[in-house]
């Protein structure tokens, strides 16, 4: 547990994937912005686990402690269970928590049912839910658990499908359901982000492709949430 003693107003860091599209990491900075105003007096900065910077290490070089680190990430793979601790870890420091990272949250799910009727879903649609994919089984099992979240708000089965890796690819699962008998196909888009995924997306030949979840106000108050269950369970370790 971090060598702190509540009551404090630790800083918030709010931990992205990263991406070369500038427009993700925009979203990203922005969801900071948010998060600061919600959280006043609390110290909040975003950085990135990989492709851009800054890294955890560059910004809890800046940020006081003690810190909250929040991993965006929608599945818990990789960069979740290693990655992100590790470099965490790296930092050398003794004051900082590693919050839950969003997974399938509920909150989310909810977020990208009302993007996708946003874009034009019907009632009538089938639908698939484009996740980023990982061959991780933790990831995959957390993408199926948003699928199946989904469909239970939608009332109407849901398929899961991967933009890069780990499972059928969004057009092979677009081209299926067609070919089962569906006139129009629309895709949900589990991405945090605009970006190179987001963009193979709108290619994959669905009538109707939903934009990401980006800075959704349900992003927003996921993020508070993780930041708020991480000083609890501080305060009961205490």
């Amino acid at each position: 547990m971090p060598a702190w003693r509540l009551p404090v107003r630790p800083s918030l860091l709010l931990v992205a994937h990263g991406s070369r599209d500038a427009a993700g990491s925009v979203v990203t900075e922005r969801v900071a912005v948010l998060a600061a105003r919600a959280l006043p007096g609390v110290r909040v900065a975003a950085c990135y686990a990989d492709v851009r910077g800054p890294t955890p290490a560059d910004a809890l070089a800046e940020l006081p402690g003690p810190c909250v680190a929040v991993p965006m990430f929608l599945a818990a793979g990789y960069h979740v269970r290693v990655d992100v601790p590790e470099q965490v870890h790296a930092a050398g420091r003794g004051d900082v928590v590693l919050a839950d990272a969003f997974g399938p949250d509920p909150l989310l799910v909810a977020a990208a049912a009302e993007r996708l009727v946003t874009a034009g879903c019907g009632n009538g649609d089938a639908v698939v839910l484009a996740v980023a994919g990982s061959s991780d089984p933790y990831a995959q099992a957390d993408g199926a658990v948003a699928a199946r979240r989904l469909g239970r708000l939608l009332g109407r089965p849901v398929t899961a499908a991967t933009i890069a890796a780990g499972g059928p690819r969004v057009a092979d699962a677009v081209a299926g359901l067609r070919a089962a008998g569906a006139r129009r196909v629309a895709v949900a888009s589990w991405l945090l982000a605009p970006g190179l995924f987001q963009q193979r997306l709108d290619v994959c030949g669905a009538d109707v492709v939903a934009a990401p979840l980006a800075a959704h106000s349900a992003v927003l108050e996921l993020a508070v949430v993780r930041y708020r269950s991480a000083l609890a369970a501080v305060s009961r370790s205490a």
